[in-house]
């Protein structure tokens, strides 16, 4: 294969990888209970995807433009912060609802509490 072969196939790979993720989401938007940002967010980072897949040689300019050497380091950096603002997110998000079992686990101890029988009133 050649060079543009390969990258036509890698292209079109990306593409339907992106397209997947996509339709997953759209499909299950009344399961996920996202805030408005996240699912902006979210629809940006498809357009983006695309975008970097159709035109890389435009990320490399954007990343010549920031002081990056190549656009797939750029790419790197930005998984990386999207990365470490995904584990933040779910740990934070985990830690409240741990928090909430806890309360819960508390009240339904409380009342289903039962009084001793030689505890006078």
């Amino acid at each position: 294969m050649t060079q543009s072969t390969t990258q036509i196939i890698i292209q079109i790979l990306l593409l339907l990888a992106t397209a997947a993720l996509a339709l997953y989401f759209l499909r299950n938007r009344r399961k996920a209970r996202a805030k408005a940002w996240v699912k902006i967010g979210f629809v940006v980072f498809i357009f983006a995807a695309v975008w970097a897949v159709i035109r890389p040689d435009d990320l490399t300019a954007i990343a010549n433009f920031v002081g990056v050497d190549r656009g797939t380091d750029l790419m790197l950096y930005a998984l990386v912060v999207a990365f470490m603002f995904t584990t933040l997110s779910s740990y934070v998000r985990f830690r409240e609802q741990e928090l909430r079992y806890s309360k819960l686990a508390r009240a339904v101890a409380l009342q289903n509490a039962v009084l001793p029988e030689n505890v006078k009133d």
